[in-house]
């Protein structure tokens, strides 16, 4: 199946594709993930398209999240 995202799609991720996301940003980008994941996010919002605005955002929260995980210990 070939899918390509157009303009005005529903582009509402599944978890699974956003921690997919987020693991290649990390792998890829190291600690500026979370900023290249803003980074889009502003991008598309400035573009108009608030569904992949928010996919992007979601993306960043979960870097940052996992990061805080990293760095923290459990107690």
């Amino acid at each position: 199946m070939n899918e390509i995202w157009a303009p005005g799609q529903d582009v509402t991720p599944n978890p699974h594709e956003v921690e997919n996301m987020a693991a290649t940003l990390e792998a890829q980008h190291g600690l500026m993930a979370a900023q290249i994941a803003d980074f889009f996010a502003t991008l598309h919002g400035q573009q108009g398209d608030a569904g992949r605005s928010w996919a992007w955002a979601g993306v960043a929260e979960l870097v940052r999240k996992r990061e805080r995980e990293r760095v923290s210990p459990a107690w």
